[in-house]
């Protein structure tokens, strides 16, 4: 499969199968992706939490591609009602289909959605995805803060490849991240959710040599990988 970062938390996967999975399609407003709208021909939709820059331009892509939306109940539930297709799972819980296993598992965060009219919508809890592709084990760990419990993500076996935000202010930031990949046993590590506004500016380079110097972590780091 091929797995590519489109910038801030947008990441594609094409499986071997011919299967496309785009996860938090923020395009429009992102000054970092190198995609448009109409680049965009997903078979799923995952999304980790409610705020606009994951949830982005999913219900345009979702409209064009009839695309599924997999997200936590509450957030798939909204999709519904406008009419896409969706499937709503909770913590613990995977969305099975076409030998694809998309497992939602906690992050720390907030999940609201801002309306132009009434506010903002609270639309579930922020969460992550364990994905199970082809045999591989992919961990999208959405916005979140460090915790142990990310110890448990694939029953404490390892990851294939992990991607995880480094930009702090909003989620973990680079020491706390170098220590979820450890705490994730990565073999591969993406980083994610940095540079895109500027309380999130980081050096990518500062968090992959600390893998190895902070926790002693020989990984592979990209933002292109194929498994």
């Amino acid at each position: 499969m091929k797995i590519t970062w489109h910038g801030h938390s947008v990441i594609e996967i094409i499986t071997n199968s011919g299967k496309n999975i785009l996860i938090d399609p923020f395009i429009k407003d992102n000054p970092l992706t190198d995609l448009k709208i109409t680049d965009c021909h997903p078979d799923y939709i995952l999304l980790t939490h409610a705020h606009h820059d994951h949830v982005g331009d999913t219900l345009e892509i979702a409209r064009q591609s009839g695309a599924k939306v997999i997200a936590i109940v509450e957030l798939a539930k909204y999709f519904a009602q406008q009419g896409v297709p969706t499937a709503g799972i909770n913590f613990g819980g995977s969305f099975k289909e076409a030998g694809l296993a998309f497992k939602l598992v906690p992050a720390w965060h907030t999940a609201t959605l801002a309306q132009t009219s009434t506010g903002t919508l609270s639309l579930g809890n922020a969460a992550g995805f364990e994905l199970h592709i082809e045999g591989r084990v992919l961990y999208d760990a959405g916005d979140t803060a460090l915790f142990s419990d990310m110890q448990l993500i694939n029953q404490g076996q390892g990851v294939d490849l992990a991607f995880l935000p480094i930009g702090d202010y909003f989620t973990m930031g680079i020491a706390d991240a170098q220590l979820a990949a450890s705490f994730v046993k990565a073999r591969r590590v993406l980083p994610i959710h940095y540079n895109t506004f500027p309380q999130i500016k980081q050096d990518p380079q500062k968090f992959i040599q600390g893998l190895a110097e902070n926790v002693g972590l020989n990984v592979k780091i990209g933002q292109t990988f194929e498994l």
